[in-house]
């Protein structure tokens, strides 16, 4: 892990993206848990709170951000960068807008670091207060490239409550434990169902599993997102929950996780401005008394 962490000092000091205030990666131990979802849900949330967002999708095997944010037209050029696409106040890019969808990527390691350095570089984001990246599952060449190119500001993990999705999830937390990247918190989506016709509750996954495990690692909890049609049709036409539906209380919820995140970035980010005690006192003890 010493390259790792030896790549992650190398991206603090050549920032391919300087106009970015705070990088979030959206990540999974595996796959099938919702995990782009949650991360366009997140990206158009923190918007309509009044952020600049642009949304990276590095999941280069399955690009599907572009469908779940109505976008088809590919980015174009201007002064030997690109333009991002935007969309429900966003700006994003994916390799869905340069591969067919019927053709599969079957790209090696060296390859996927090249892709993601060249939506970190080449593309023009502009001044943004968050870029969210959604990582493909599992802690493969995409995330190691990441965790050497950016310096991530932190980690969301999603997850389902069952015990098999809690338990690859906490590989990705330890791997971003390794590289020195603070994990935000922990999602548990899909977490229950509510009948709209009688209004009872099934946990078809369990529930409250996500809530324990971050009680277990030591990481905060962000909140529960509910299994719901209107999520999936949303995904599918272009139109995330937040916008299509934002009274829903599925809106709500991640909402509320935008809230959460972007107060813990804001608190860390004083923390890290305002100086530590023992720093005030050695610059007072610097400089002789009544001095300036």
């Amino acid at each position: 892990m010493g390259e790792v962490n030896a790549g992650a000092a190398n991206a603090a000091q050549d920032n391919l993206i300087p106009t970015v205030k705070y990088t979030i990666a959206v990540s999974s131990g595996k796959g099938g848990v919702g995990k782009s979802t949650v991360a366009v849900n997140l990206a158009v949330g923190l918007a309509l709170q009044g952020a600049r967002v642009g949304l990276m999708d590095a999941d280069v095997y399955g690009p599907n951000v572009p469908m779940m944010m109505g976008v088809r037209t590919p980015p174009q050029q201007k002064d030997g960068k690109l333009l991002p696409a935007e969309s429900h106040g966003v700006k994003l890019i994916s390799m869905g807008f340069f591969v067919p969808e019927e053709t599969p990527l079957t790209w090696r390691g060296p390859m996927i670091h090249t892709a993601i350095q060249q939506f970190l570089r080449d593309v023009e984001w502009g001044e943004l207060d968050y870029l969210l990246i959604d990582l493909p599952p599992g802690t493969g060449d995409a995330q190691l490239s990441i965790g050497q190119l950016v310096p991530l500001t932190g980690a969301v993990i999603v997850t389902t409550p069952q015990a098999v999705a809690l338990h690859d999830s906490r590989k990705g937390l330890a791997m971003f434990q390794k590289i020195n990247v603070p994990v935000l918190g922990i999602i548990e989506n899909m977490s229950f169902f509510i009948c709209g016709k009688c209004g009872e509750r099934t946990e078809i996954f369990s529930t409250g599993g996500g809530e324990r495990a971050a009680e277990k690692l030591g990481v905060p909890f962000l909140g529960r997102i509910p299994i719901d049609p209107a999520i999936r049709v949303g995904s599918d036409n272009g139109m995330p929950i937040v916008v299509a539906d934002p009274a829903s209380p599925q809106a709500q919820a991640f909402m509320n996780i935008c809230s959460m995140i972007s107060s813990r970035i804001r608190g860390a980010a004083c923390e890290t401005d305002s100086p530590k005690p023992i720093e005030s006192l050695l610059q007072k003890i610097k400089r002789p008394l009544g001095g300036k």
